[in-house]
């Protein structure tokens, strides 16, 4: 199946994809915040540079697209239709990195919750779960 978009206007959606700084990390940094925790973004020095690093408590928040990341059983986590080979190629590819990223840090001794952009509205409603993460 070819591109319904033209080339032109298929790099243009792509160039706006960001890494950092969408709706759903956003919105949880900011619960977090209000919560009363502190945090470092993005830190360089850990492996897969993780979205939130709270470094006393040695804990991490991650914050995935459904998408990008290949959320097991959610709606947002399927395979374009177009170019199905590059697509497969490179989620798989975020996948394994994900995983990998995710052993270093745990042998690192660091705990880690991810929070799926899907499952952040729910999240934001009842901090509960962020809480009990982080605790005191």
């Amino acid at each position: 199946m070819t591109d319904r978009l033209t080339k032109a206007r298929r790099s243009e959606n792509m160039r706006r994809i960001r890494s950092k700084g969408m709706q759903p990390e956003l919105a949880t940094r900011r619960l977090v915040y209000s919560l009363g925790y502190r945090f470092r973004l993005h830190s360089k020095s850990l492996p897969g540079k993780p979205d939130l690093v709270f470094s006393k408590k040695k804990k991490i928040i991650e914050v995935r697209g459904c998408f990008w990341h290949q959320h097991t059983g959610c709606v947002d986590s399927h395979i374009p239709k177009s170019r199905k080979e590059y697509w497969s190629l490179k989620l798989r590819g975020n996948v394994r990195r994900d995983h990998k990223n995710l052993r270093k840090l745990r042998r690192l001794g660091w705990k880690v919750r991810v929070i799926w952009e899907c499952e952040a509205p729910e999240l934001l409603r009842d901090p509960a779960t962020i809480r009990k993460f982080l605790g005191r």
